[in-house]
């Protein structure tokens, strides 16, 4: 199966496996979302490996899926023999249960159906996926393929790294890459039985690796609003390490109308307020344009598992039905605007909303 994404214009940096076949207590973890706008809902997969060298009991690897109504599913793949994942480009493979034995790798999504009775495989254009976990008799099937709209940057120029260049060197902990700011997934999702068929619905995907996650974290996601459709807003930030180091950041990336409006620690100013768990506020500006996001939920959330030093523990809480209004100005058009022209404002309830990490009472 050829990968039609290696050369697409919108490949960001990092997109390979970080792994260098060496190292131990290493890690590595995708994040692919599909929002479906007419049910409400949303679908998150997240993959991970653990320890690939498997010389400790946390090797392995883990796929943990968040469903409707914020619906927990968690399977393991303790055997890194059946994990393939390329380090030129994204693609990656984990299967459980298959007949007959085969190595790891891309296959037709025909082949895949009749052969992986357990397991998924993942590019930039196809995502499909077979799990059950026999205790609690959760299913889940899946099959879509995604047209890339926006990578990481300006959609006409070389898509940028989001922790900026630096993040090619290992000095930051954990590398962090917005693989796919906004996309239209085309396919099915099969989730306990239920069917759901959906087409051109907003996709995004990011990913992150290296050898400890972040102290304390907060992320905010979301590319399906209310009025615009070609609109799509990743925040994140918390407390991580810089050779060694503890150091707090922040950024904030918008795509629009063709246009990345970038928020980072070296061409703005940001700020935010983050409760423990309900409320995401966020400011940023810099020479030229300034945004304010307000996430907001009543909802409980779900408790997710992220590496740690004692393996994959629950350590983080998400949600992907919140609340979110996002407000961006021209700081430079304030001809009878006392705050800036407005270029773009509008709210959604289907934002995805996390924070992680110690000191968050979870």
């Amino acid at each position: 199966m050829t990968n039609k994404y290696w050369y697409n214009s919108l490949k960001t940096p990092h997109s390979g496996y970080h792994w260098d076949d060496k190292s131990a207590d290493f890690f590595e973890g995708w994040y692919f979302r599909v929002t479906l706008p007419q049910l409400q809902e949303s679908f998150a997969f997240m993959y991970s490996i653990e320890d690939p060298l498997g010389q400790t009991r946390k090797s392995g690897g883990a796929v943990q899926i968040l469903g409707k109504q914020d619906q927990y599913f968690c399977r393991t793949f303790p055997n890194l023999q059946r994990f393939w994942a390329s380090p030129d480009y994204l693609a990656l493979v984990h299967w459980g249960q298959h007949s007959p034995p085969i190595s790891p790798q891309l296959l037709d999504s025909e082949l895949f159906e009749q052969k992986i009775a357990q397991g998924y495989q993942v590019t930039a254009t196809l995502h499909q996926g077979s799990l059950k976990n026999p205790y609690s008799g959760q299913s889940c099937r899946w099959c879509y393929r995604t047209q890339p709209l926006y990578g990481w940057g300006n959609p006409h120029q070389s898509q940028r790294s989001t922790a900026g260049w630096l993040s090619a060197l290992p000095i930051f902990e954990p590398g962090w890459q917005i693989l796919m700011a906004h996309g239209l997934a085309t396919g099915w999702i099969e989730w306990n039985g239920d069917l759901i068929q959906f087409e051109k619905a907003p996709a995004y995907s990011e990913k992150n690796w290296g050898f400890s996650f972040p102290q304390q974290w907060f992320w905010l996601h979301c590319n399906a609003f209310d009025r615009e459709k070609d609109l799509a807003v990743t925040a994140g930030g918390g407390r991580r390490k810089v050779l060694g180091i503890s150091e707090k950041v922040g950024m904030i990336g918008i795509h629009y109308q063709g246009m990345f409006y970038e928020f980072a620690p070296w061409n703005a100013q940001i700020s935010w307020r983050i409760a423990p768990w309900g409320q995401w506020q966020l400011q940023a500006h810099n020479h030229r344009f300034e945004v304010e996001l307000l996430g907001t939920t009543e909802l409980a959330g779900t408790l997710l598992r992220a590496p740690t030093e004692q393996g994959l523990q629950i350590c983080c809480r998400e949600t992907l039905r919140g609340q979110l209004s996002l407000t961006l100005r021209d700081r430079q058009s304030c001809l009878g605007h006392h705050q800036g022209q407005i270029i773009v404002e509008d709210v959604s309830s289907l934002a995805g909303l996390e924070v992680g990490g110690e000191a968050w009472g979870l």
